[in-house]
């Protein structure tokens, strides 16, 4: 047996996890793995300065282990901000399983992830995310009871992704309202690409107010499917990013606008669910800000899935949850004015008071 020692000068070259560009300070990082289910699962703690860290659980089949640990950890710190943001008294974190949701699930392996999640004592509180279903938390449930998003039938608040929809259509709207005066979408050209259960939910509301919407997914049988309930059109082209249109709605995943992309997009507005839809937050923010398209954050409007959530920790009903998320209207246009008046980008505009929230709770704690 031969074990090759690597030099602390040379760690940098080894990509450690402290190294890793996403790292902002994230307070625990558990890599969990269980051979007997085939569980092989990341869990990131950003940041419980405001409360326990809640953030869903992601299932997907990365290209490496090292994709996997830059998603948990930009994902994680999303959660952070999204929170203090939305005034909710709740730290970021996230947790991925790297696995085919459609052929790796079982109920055995979901156990055993709460497991994971149960051995850190209410530190980090999962939820659904992409790959997931309710019923999966339900399953969770039987292990821990640090899970949200549970059946509402078993007590809990049930799909998030209605709520998320709606929020980002609130968002979508105070956008609109900053960069045309006025916060009515009829006739407004909306590409919406991603159509999950959030982008479907978002679908339906942008036809309802008269918007001519495009949906692109990878799923053909999807697209046909949400064509066929609300009427919209099926993009047919082969570079979404270079269409003519007033709003782009990233509803998949993340970094569609990066350095590729960027200098194609035309939309006067983007505002979508995905998480991380900025690349490289200083640069293509900036970017954004000097093309004059208006960039609705999106660990602000897409808030309404956690405040759905965090319902079932505070023990508060649908109507405040409605109120909550229709809430993201007015902070959107609050943190829009802000960025404009005093020459920020969006993001940081967002991220500024995100930050000093969680702040000012640390010199509270320490006093």
């Amino acid at each position: 047996m031969t074990t090759d020692v690597i030099e602390a000068k040379n760690l940098v070259n080894a990509d450690p996890v402290f190294g890793q560009l996403s790292f902002d300070n994230h307070e625990q990082i558990v890599f969990c793995n269980d051979k007997d289910t085939g569980l092989k699962a990341i869990i990131g703690i950003h940041n419980t300065v405001l409360g326990p860290a809640l953030g869903g659980t992601r299932m997907w089949q990365y290209k490496s282990e090292w994709d996997a640990l830059n998603d948990v950890l930009r994902l994680s710190r999303g959660m952070t901000f999204k929170s203090a943001i939305t005034g909710l008294n709740l730290g970021g974190g996230k947790a991925v399983i790297i696995g085919d949701a459609k052929t790796q699930k079982t109920p055995e392996l979901m156990k055993r992830f709460g497991e994971f999640v149960h051995s850190l004592s209410g530190k980090y509180i999962t939820a659904e995310d992409v790959g997931m279903e309710t019923e999966d938390m339900d399953i969770v449930r039987e292990v821990t009871p640090f899970v949200t998003g549970i059946s509402e039938s078993k007590g809990g608040a049930g799909n998030p992704s209605p709520i998320t929809a709606y929020g980002v259509f609130m968002g979508m709207k105070a956008a609109a309202k900053f960069k045309y005066g006025s916060d009515i979408l009829e006739d407004k050209n909306v590409f919406v690409q991603g159509i999950g259960n959030v982008g479907e939910a978002l679908v339906e509301h942008l036809v309802n107010e008269g918007a001519k919407v495009t949906i692109a997914d990878i799923s053909q049988e999807r697209l046909e499917e949400v064509k066929s309930k609300y009427g919209a059109t099926i993009y047919g082209g082969n570079d979404i990013y270079s269409e003519d249109m007033d709003i782009y709605a990233p509803c998949a995943l993340g970094a569609t606008v990066n350095d590729e992309t960027i200098h194609k997009i035309k939309a006067d507005i983007i505002a979508g669910a995905a998480n991380n839809q900025l690349a490289d937050e200083l640069k293509h923010g900036k970017l954004l800000q000097e093309r004059g398209i208006v960039y609705a954050p999106d660990f602000l409007i897409n808030a309404g899935g956690i405040i759905n959530v965090y319902a079932e920790l505070e023990n508060y009903d649908r109507a405040e949850i409605m109120r909550k998320t229709e809430n993201i209207y007015n902070t959107t246009l609050e943190i829009l004015e802000n960025a404009k008046v005093n020459k920020l980008t969006t993001h940081n505009a967002a991220l500024n008071i995100a930050k000093d929230r969680i702040e000012t709770r640390r010199r509270e704690n320490a006093n």
